[in-house]
């Protein structure tokens, strides 16, 4: 395979030129050279799998033409739950596959939830978008959440912990966090599903 060395900075193609004529720094080169295979492989899977909205092409002032990929978006939270147990949660719009990591059209927003005695606490992280953007789902057990504008698209499905009151929930957005408060339900059963307005 033809040495692509002119991708490389030059500091990275100095390293590498010494270490080619010892026989065990070569052991090692050679190592290294799998492993950048294995990487741009990786990448030419996980570039065929971009959406095309995700594929920018930019002109350089020489001429040439570059391509630009994302904006991608992934991350974690962890929190140690009420059974003591840790509670790893992702977010972002890089999701796991059977073909590897996929780039989905809608971001998942970093949710929190936070219980009390007496209500529910559903804060999500959506920035960028207006308050009349988001568009929220509760029933007694789940709040869905979702935005589609040109520029943001994030949907989000939360597993409450408890049965809550829908038709009390109250909701705020500012500085681009979502705040949703369901009171708990009493024994009443309460109706499967309604539209929670953002005050």
């Amino acid at each position: 395979m033809p040495s692509d060395d002119e991708d490389y900075p030059e500091w990275y193609k100095r390293r590498r030129r010494p270490f080619s004529s010892d026989p065990f720094f070569g052991d090692i080169d050679r190592m290294f050279s799998e492993m950048e295979r294995m990487m741009e492989e990786e990448f030419k899977k996980f570039s065929e799998n971009v959406p095309k909205d995700y594929v920018k092409e930019r002109k350089l002032p020489d001429g040439s033409i570059v391509k630009e990929f994302g904006p991608f978006v992934y991350g974690y939270s962890m929190r140690i739950g009420p059974d003591g147990k840790p509670e790893i949660q992702e977010f972002g719009n890089i999701k796991k596959s059977l073909k590897g990591p996929e780039v989905k059209e809608e971001r998942e927003p970093l949710v929190d939830i936070v219980e009390t005695d007496s209500e529910v606490r559903v804060v999500a992280e959506l920035p960028g978008v207006e308050k009349t953007d988001i568009k929220l789902h509760g029933t007694e057990d789940s709040l869905t959440i979702s935005v589609d504008t040109p520029q943001y698209k994030y949907y989000k499905d939360v597993a409450l912990p408890v049965k809550v009151k829908v038709k009390e929930a109250k909701s705020t957005y500012k500085n681009g966090v979502l705040e949703v408060v369901f009171p708990k339900a009493e024994a009443l059963k309460q109706p499967k599903g309604e539209r929670i307005d953002i005050g």
